[in-house]
């Protein structure tokens, strides 16, 4: 029997220059990361110099790693009714996307964002209008921009396969654009994957609302809630309430076998080195 494809790689620090998450990603023996481009949790942007981009893409050749996906600040809420908040979420994503595609990193994962209270269609329309803009803005973009499954927590917006189609609907350039599932998320937001019954019903549904081609990146996480929570609490593979078994399935699903897993599990504990233990754990599972 064939092994599986398993292009699995894990979010990796970028202490020490942005070329040390490819190192980590090559000492973890992961053909794909996930990584910032700059500090998550400010809204202070940079530019990435020519050394930078240089270093980067010379490590790069040297790894042989090209599943590469930046994710964006946490501060930014596309949906945000006050125009301040909105004013600054746009900027740091069209600078985000700017450096990403000046690194040739394929895919930026964006969480839409929260309406606030303000009205779900609102939201939608705030977050695919502003990406319009971006693009329509700077045309020479490469990077594809990853919509990410939410888990629903208050006013969010993405935790429903046909909000995520809906915003999808509504952007111009969809060739610029697609989905990055995280299982803690769909979990979180009432979408089973315990059992093999329950994982075809949510993979079906997601197929037939957004499309499995619009698929290009998968967070492997567990989840410290229950089903339904809405509660976005991620936990080591296995040791939650998603449990193994979904994990298993996710690693043996040819439909999938294309697509970069990307744990983003807890680093630390124990004093034990977790996102070795994980990534392990995974692997095995297509042995």
């Amino acid at each position: 029997m064939k092994k599986m494809t398993c292009i699995l790689g894990a979010h990796f620090s970028i202490s020490g220059g942005l070329h040390e998450a490819l190192c980590e990603a090559k000492r973890y023996g992961c053909p794909a990361l996930q990584m910032f481009t700059k500090t998550s949790r400010s809204w202070k942007e940079r530019t990435v110099s020519d050394e930078e981009i240089e270093l980067f893409k010379k490590i790069r050749q040297k790894t042989g790693i090209k599943y590469i996906a930046s994710h964006t600040s946490y501060l930014i809420n596309l949906a945000a009714p006050d125009s301040g908040n909105h004013s600054l979420s746009r900027n740091a994503l069209e600078q985000e996307l700017i450096r990403s595609t000046a690194l040739e990193i394929p895919f930026v994962v964006l969480h839409p964002g929260s309406h606030l209270g303000d009205g779900e269609k609102k939201g939608i329309d705030r977050i695919s209008g502003s990406i319009n803009g971006i693009f329509e803005k700077n045309p020479g973009i490469k990077t594809r921009l990853l919509l990410e499954t939410t888990a629903g927590q208050g006013a969010g917006i993405g935790h429903t396969f046909e909000q995520l189609h809906e915003i999808i609907e509504k952007i111009n350039q969809k060739d610029k654009t697609g989905v990055c599932l995280d299982t803690c998320h769909i979990f979180a937001a009432g979408y089973d994957i315990r059992t093999k019954e329950s994982y075809l019903k949510t993979t079906s549904a997601f197929d037939k609302i957004i499309g499995l081609e619009k698929l290009f990146l998968i967070h492997l996480n567990d989840s410290k809630k229950c089903l339904g929570s809405h509660v976005d609490r991620h936990e080591h593979i296995g040791k939650g309430e998603i449990g193994i078994n979904a994990f298993r399935l996710i690693m043996n699903d040819k439909r999938l076998a294309g697509i970069p897993k990307i744990i983003e599990t807890p680093k630390t504990g124990d004093g034990k080195d977790w996102d070795r233990i994980n990534l392990r754990k995974l692997r095995l599972m297509t042995s």
